[in-house]
């Protein structure tokens, strides 16, 4: 955990690092959560320049201060964590109240600012009473007398039903959070409307909504995209306030694809190549095994060295490194058409890469009856006494 004192308050944050030219992405938590929220979004994104995400003063572990609370205040903490990171230019990702920080940030401090990803934001966010009312509730009955109703406007009806475990577990999070921390938000909240900074916004700006969205609705963010020169509106589907966590895979590749076509991203094709290749070495090291890569690289020569860098682009870091489907599903599908085909050398290489990979011997025995069936028996049999052969080896090595 990593803790740093800025504007008279204590912020916890988390900072991963990058050498590569990719833009730096900046993530900022919603009302009454914290930047745990972003951990299946971040699997799924695969970014590969910097990550800061960081708890908002009076949430999570960063401290409440005594400051009074405003959207300029918080968009003052992320300025300083920003700056004492030597964070610039960077893509700032904001969901519900992260969004209005994300917007004031980019209107004070361009530099900055290379581009926003707006999730289910608006420049003003419900009214003033509305607000004052969940403040004077909470400060007569405690965060446990909001806290049904603000899940049934963070969730959709099907998460809901279908995780009732995660929705308590996000109902935890928001009754922990600290209660001065909470309601001067709620305050901030209420007394901001950045309508003309965000008529004003000259980035490339991407707004996102969930469907089913009860505190920030749809329309409403698609009035928001209306009102900022050349954004771009996206509605997700099956999804309420927190696209990260209910539609996290699909959020990761609405941003992945916003950041790629954003001008100065990775727009020279030796750049992009580069990536692609660490990409690919880190999933090929990933389900072939350290060992196994090493070798490789020890033994090839100008002759294969081209070849070698195909298949780790090509293979590893176009299509192994898709998130569509699990490292597990691509194995299984990869044995039974290396099976079908007859490589056995490559039958053999990928069932000891199944250890890596999560598919197991009832995977493996599955797919090639799938093999026997649509690719013949031959090819079938050929690859099922290869398997069994090197089953054996690692079950003799204890494997």
């Amino acid at each position: 955990m990593h803790f740093i004192d800025l504007n008279a308050t204590t912020l916890h944050f988390k900072k991963t690092s990058s050498d590569t030219a990719a833009p730096a992405l900046v993530l900022i938590n919603s009302l009454g959560t914290d930047f745990r929220i972003w951990d299946e979004f971040l699997l799924h994104l695969g970014h590969q320049g910097e990550v800061l995400t960081y708890d908002k003063r009076g949430h999570g572990l960063s401290g409440v201060g005594d400051a009074r609370f405003s959207i300029d205040l918080h968009m003052r903490d992320l300025a300083a964590l920003m700056d004492s990171q030597g964070i610039k230019n960077a893509v700032i990702c904001g969901v519900s109240v992260g969004g209005m920080i994300a917007m004031a940030l980019q209107a004070a401090r361009p530099d900055l600012v290379r581009g926003l990803i707006l999730c289910d934001t608006a420049p003003r966010i419900g009214d003033p009473q509305g607000w004052q009312d969940r403040i004077d509730a909470i400060e007569a009955n405690g965060m446990e007398g909001v806290a049904d109703a603000v899940m049934s406007r963070w969730f959709s009806a099907g998460f809901q039903e279908e995780m009732p475990a995660s929705v308590a577990g996000y109902r935890n999070l928001l009754c922990r959070t600290p209660v001065d921390g909470y309601l001067g938000t709620c305050a901030a909240i209420r007394d901001a409307d950045l309508t003309c900074s965000a008529a004003q916004i000259d980035v490339p700006v991407l707004c996102i909504a969930g469907e089913d969205d009860q505190s920030t609705p749809p329309e409403l963010v698609e009035e928001m995209a209306n009102l900022i020169p050349n954004a771009k509106f996206e509605r997700v589907r099956n999804c309420g306030h927190l696209p990260s966590i209910e539609q996290p895979e699909y959020l990761a590749h609405l941003v992945r694809q916003a950041i790629s076509r954003w001008p100065g991203n990775v727009d020279q094709r030796e750049q992009r190549q580069t990536e692609i290749y660490k990409q690919g070495m880190q999933t090929r090291r990933r389900v072939l095994g350290d060992t196994h890569v090493n070798a490789a690289e020890v033994q090839k020569n100008s002759f294969d060295a081209p070849f070698q860098e195909l298949i780790t682009e090509a293979a590893w870091g176009h299509v192994w490194s898709r998130h569509n489907w699990t490292l597990r599903e691509r194995s299984i599908v990869t044995i039974a058409l290396l099976a079908a085909l007859g490589h056995l050398d490559e039958v053999a290489m990928h069932v000891r890469a199944a250890r890596n990979t999560g598919a197991t011997r009832e995977d493996i025995s599955e797919a090639l009856l799938h093999t026997a069936i649509y690719a013949g028996v031959p090819a079938a049999n050929s690859a099922i006494k290869v398997v069994k052969n090197v089953f054996a080896q690692l079950d003799a090595s204890g494997e």
